[in-house]
């Protein structure tokens, strides 16, 4: 069921967010201040929430966008977000535990995750909206996961967007990318409360 529990404007695109969906927030703004896509991009957004990310890059005339989540929830406020702002045609949509229900054929020009970042204790996973923040003890689980995954659905010059805290080792995930292949650097920053600043991360392959 589509159920609206607030509703927020992102430039010109309207998103409503639904129960057990995360809400938009200071990382969510800017990755989507700092998206780069192109015009004819296949695109993946993976962890995709209410589908700002996605909706997005398809509003910038990118060839096609698959938006995945693990959260049944988020999948469909995503679709229906899609359908609100008028870009379902090039959009599709999948419910996915990270990259592991994409055909080993599925390649993309960009590939974005505003990934699960902050340390959590275990029990804070048991809900869909702990699973979209949480990211285990030292707040590395998800994206540890997730880098040695990625450079196999990366077209040859694709390039993959990752946002992170600074609580969960910027260096160590540069380290990360580079182990498996991939140059990455800061692209986007911004300071919050608390002596945490959130990092936008942009990965290519090297050649």
């Amino acid at each position: 069921m589509y159920l609206p529990i607030k509703c927020v404007w992102f430039q010109n695109l309207k998103f409503n967010i639904t129960k057990d969906v995360f809400e938009l927030s200071d990382d969510s703004f800017l990755f989507a201040e700092n998206l780069n896509a192109k015009k004819g991009d296949e695109v993946l957004d993976l962890g995709t929430g209410c589908g700002i990310l996605g909706i997005l890059a398809a509003a910038m005339h990118v060839k096609n966008v698959l938006s995945v989540d693990i959260n049944p929830y988020a999948v469909n406020c995503a679709k229906q977000n899609a359908i609100l702002n008028h870009v379902r045609n090039n959009m599709n949509f999948l419910r996915s535990d990270l990259l592991s229900a994409l055909n080993n054929s599925a390649l993309f020009d960009l590939i974005m995750f505003n990934a699960p970042y902050l340390p959590s204790e275990p029990h804070e996973i048991e809900t869909w909206i702990g699973r979209a923040w949480a990211g285990g003890i030292t707040g590395r689980d998800v994206v540890d996961l997730f880098i040695p995954q990625v450079s196999a659905h990366l077209k040859p010059f694709g390039r993959v967007l990752l946002l992170q805290s600074s609580l969960t080792g910027l260096d160590l995930t540069i380290q990360k990318f580079y182990d498996c292949g991939l140059s990455a650097k800061v692209k986007a920053e911004r300071k919050l409360p608390f002596f945490e600043s959130i990092h936008l991360i942009e990965a290519r392959l090297i050649h």
